[in-house]
């Protein structure tokens, strides 16, 4: 599909790099080259930004958004919760309001100022617009939009990333993910996409020790937390609520109480789940930021984005429920700021399983070979809808062992899509029937 190529402002884009309080990694550069080059090609671009916990992803894609900004059109950027959303935008609409550039938010419970900011948008007078899902209603219109950046692309399924893209004029997509997908099923997942990998992590960032304790060694566990607390730092302790009904919140409660009375009853300890009114969700997580609370209890809904670099501690209760990639992900919440950072994953059960998982994260935090980990253990799951766990649909292929066919497959289903976009030629029908039999409920 041919586009209208951007002309970049390349005095701009480089006046603000070197505004930017710190140096990009040779990793960053690289693929904002990639981008550039996607950009004033005259073709859409449709690229992954694959990139481990803490490297600098969304700088990356600010910077694209620059492009095509100071090209006249507009940017969205779609994030999975109000809170990733607000601090996005917390975060850069003050950075980029320097460069004249006007930022938005729109998620789902706004009231004050909302039809206001859906007019500006309309009209164009919004540069930037981060928001949630809020962002595919259709009260949403944009200008001129021209980029598309969804963060945390696990989170949404593919109907989801097209019904934004079909708002677009030109709908360039950057897609971002911080759940490392291995190379061996990067082209299997993500066959319509280019795929851009950040392997570096910022200079200066401090390594995060990880401990694993089984339950009943919980005293020692809480003394090391406790050492930190003493020198002025926050923890967070995550709870594996996934559904969060009510039994799990009663065990969050449960954790809650006993830290708050029997472990840590000198510190300000605090509980955010999701079942909270945003308002007081908000209210928490600003007391959390400015050192109110020292202990913040939370099920995941700190997994993706949230950035408080004086929390250098995480406790992670149940680690055995959660997936190798998702403690990994929580475990880059913390070690933002320049302190080393300790996290502790809290354990039941002894059999092998567990401790193997116990020991990969101890000994590596290369996300990774992490995710290479999982994927063997766990199976890679429905990747295009949001089932996250058991076995793709091979029935034959191995993507660890079969890693040379299934690049070979990837280059031929190219040629055929050059040579025949629609699959009309009498030759692809029985493709054409296989597909829309697998993947029809998923696409849009």
């Amino acid at each position: 599909c041919r586009v209208q190529p951007i002309v970049p402002n390349l005095t701009f884009i480089h006046h603000f790099v070197q505004q930017l309080p710190f140096e990009l990694t040779l990793a960053q550069k690289r693929v904002i080259k990639q981008l550039e080059r996607d950009l004033t090609s005259g073709k859409v671009m449709n690229r992954l930004l694959q990139g481990d916990v803490g490297s600098g992803k969304t700088l990356v894609a600010i910077i694209g958004a620059l492009y095509v900004i100071q090209a006249g059109q507009q940017v969205a950027m779609m994030a999975p919760t109000e809170i990733l959303a607000d601090q996005h935008y917390q975060r850069w609409s003050q950075i980029l309001k320097k460069f004249g550039i006007k930022v938005g938010l729109v998620i789902g419970g706004q009231k004050k100022g909302k039809n206001e900011l859906v007019e500006k948008i309309g009209q164009g007078q919004i540069d930037f617009v981060i928001g949630t899902h809020a962002l595919l209603e259709g009260y949403v219109q944009f200008s001129q939009l021209g980029l598309v950046i969804v963060d945390e692309q696990h989170r949404f399924g593919v109907k989801q990333r097209s019904q934004l893209k079909g708002k677009a004029v030109v709908p360039h997509l950057l897609v971002m993910s911080a759940t490392p997908i291995p190379r061996t099923l990067a082209l299997t997942l993500y066959g319509d996409l280019d795929v851009s990998i950040l392997d570096e992590k910022p200079i200066g960032r401090k390594p995060i020790e990880t401990v694993a304790f089984s339950m009943n060694e919980q005293n020692q566990a809480f003394q090391r937390v406790n050492s930190f607390l003493k020198m002025g730092q926050q923890a967070f302790v995550v709870c594996p609520a996934i559904e969060e009904n009510d039994l799990e919140l009663s065990s969050v409660n449960d954790v809650y109480q006993q830290l708050k009375k029997k472990w840590f009853p000198h510190y300000s300890v605090e509980l955010i789940h999701g079942k909270l009114p945003s308002k007081e969700k908000d209210n928490i997580m600003s007391r959390f930021s400015r050192g109110e609370i020292q202990i913040l209890v939370a099920t995941s809904v700190i997994e993706v984005g949230i950035d408080v670099p004086n929390a250098n501690v995480m406790i992670i209760e149940n680690a055995e429920r959660f997936g190798l990639a998702q403690l990994h992900q929580l475990r880059g919440r913390i070690g933002r700021g320049d302190q080393v950072g300790l996290c502790v994953l809290l354990y039941q059960g002894k059999n092998q399983d567990i401790q193997k998982r116990m020991e990969i994260l101890v000994n590596t935090d290369d996300g990774f070979q992490i995710a290479e980990e999982d994927l063997k253990m766990r199976g890679p799951g429905e990747f295009y809808g949001v089932r996250q766990s058991g076995t793709l649909e091979f029935y034959i292929a191995d993507p660890f062992r079969d890693w040379a066919i299934l690049e070979k497959a990837h280059q031929e289903a190219d040629l055929i899509l050059q040579e025949d976009p629609q699959l009309q030629r009498p030759e692809n029908q029985l493709l054409k029937r296989e597909i829309e039999r697998r993947f029809n409920r998923f696409l849009p």
